[in-house]
């Protein structure tokens, strides 16, 4: 429990909520890039070498992005974590410090069913 009654507190908390929540984002969208580069250089023109090249991209792009996916879920578990220790004094009147949780909870979501709709397209 924090005992310093200062809102700088909460506001820390929640910078680095937003930081973790970037972090999912970028992940996220690098795995789509990685998964996706395989159609991009077949669509160039270029022929890939290793035929097994594909495959190992598509699961490398689907690692990164449920990686992202979980990164936005436990720093939402973390964040909401370290609300329980705050005071009262800490949350400043009529501040909400849930917006941050909710966003990154749908980042979440948004990961998981990107990656399983990638999953599905690429088995048919």
């Amino acid at each position: 429990m924090s005992d310093l009654k200062d809102p700088r507190v909460l506001f820390a908390a929640e910078r680095t909520l937003l930081a973790w929540n970037r972090t999912s984002l970028a992940l996220i969208a690098f795995g789509f890039v990685i998964e996706r580069a395989a159609i991009l250089i077949q669509a160039v023109g270029m022929e890939i070498a290793d035929p097994i090249m594909p495959g190992v991209m598509f699961w490398v792009g689907l690692a990164f992005i449920l990686l992202g996916a979980f990164c936005a879920a436990y720093s939402s578990r973390q964040y909401l974590l370290v609300l329980r220790t705050l005071t009262p004094f800490e949350i400043p009147h009529g501040y909400s410090p849930r917006w941050g949780v909710t966003v990154n909870l749908f980042v979440a979501a948004l990961g998981v069913v990107l990656s399983a709709v990638l999953g599905v397209a690429n088995v048919s």
